[in-house]
């Protein structure tokens, strides 16, 4: 249980940088950085597949034995196709309308929204054995951070989009429920997928679902990305390039290996709870990003999330 929760809350600070990095490339379109990022995490994953022969190789199975080649761990085409339609649930699908709901309402009320995501997945994925009267504190106690963030963040986000019309935040305040919504289904059906295949590890599984990714980012990119004499010659290309690699390589496939090794070792329920820190995480780099200290209320808000934390893992020994 400590290794998955370690892991969990690994998971969640890699996450957390999704929320600032498109505050980073803001001259680049939503679906440039989304193709961007998941077009790195792709590359990496396919080095990663592929390296495995090439370092096999040098490998001996004992003295004077042949040399031996490393398996590609390639997937079957029904798990191939399992990792085509989660990426596009927890990866591209969900980024897309994350990286669209901060542009238009900004990144505080998209990471509010999105942080309800523990909340649901604590709830429709109760194991069976646990009683609801366990798990009440650790729900009430995130339930009554978010209120507390909400309270304090609000005001802040719409001062923040003063200029932006109604229309056009409410628009961000849909596509954040949609991504919301869209993870919501991948960390309950990425967990049991997982249950049911555990002669699949983490690291292969993370391959598989980042390679997915890379391919559906090629796909989103060939029907509205910009050109690549466009992309070159904006200002600021650079810092596009390596906020997509640190983001598609950290909080893609890192976070997703981290992810995968949690949601072997806890029940769903724990597993949710731990996305919290998603939430503190983001909200941490985002004030670093805008040069903010926290009000009052959100750090309150941070201390019922951690409690909130504490009183999951308790419910679940």
């Amino acid at each position: 249980m400590v290794t998955g929760i370690l892991a969990g809350l690994g998971a969640g600070a890699f996450w957390g940088m999704t929320f600032v990095a498109p505050l980073m490339v803001a001259g680049f379109s939503s679906v440039d950085y989304t193709v961007g990022r998941f077009v790195a995490c792709g590359l990496f994953s396919l080095l990663l597949l592929a390296g495995r022969p090439l370092a096999g190789l040098f490998r001996r199975e004992s003295a004077g034995r042949a040399l031996q080649l490393g398996a590609w761990h390639w997937p079957t085409p029904r798990q191939a196709l399992a990792a085509l339609g989660l990426s596009v649930l927890g990866y591209t699908g969900y980024y897309l309308l994350l990286v669209l709901a901060i542009q238009d309402a900004g990144a505080a009320l998209p990471v509010l929204i999105i942080g309800t995501i523990p909340l649901w997945v604590m709830v429709l994925g109760k194991p069976h054995a646990l009683r609801w009267g366990a798990l009440v504190p650790g729900v009430l106690l995130t339930a009554l951070g978010m209120v507390l963030m909400m309270q304090a963040t609000v005001d802040a986000a719409s001062h923040g989009n003063a200029d932006a019309p109604a229309g056009q935040v409410w628009r961000g305040v849909l596509y954040a429920v949609a991504a919301m919504a869209s993870w919501t289904a991948f960390g309950l059906l990425n967990a049991a997928w997982l249950r049911r295949h555990p002669e699949v590890n983490s690291t292969d599984w993370a391959n598989w679902l980042g390679l997915a990714a890379g391919v559906g980012a090629l796909l989103l990119w060939g029907l509205w990305g910009s050109d690549w004499a466009s992309l070159w010659g904006r200002e600021g290309f650079g810092t596009f390039v390596w906020v997509c690699t640190v983001t598609g390589i950290g909080s893609a496939w890192v976070a997703a290996v981290l992810w995968n090794m949690a949601s072997r070792r806890l029940s769903p329920s724990l597993a949710g709870q731990l996305i919290v820190s998603e939430t503190v995480f983001g909200l941490i780099y985002t004030f670093a990003w805008s040069a903010q200290w926290p009000a009052a209320m959100q750090w309150a808000a941070c201390v019922l999330f951690v409690l909130g934390i504490l009183a999951s893992i308790k419910a679940h020994r």
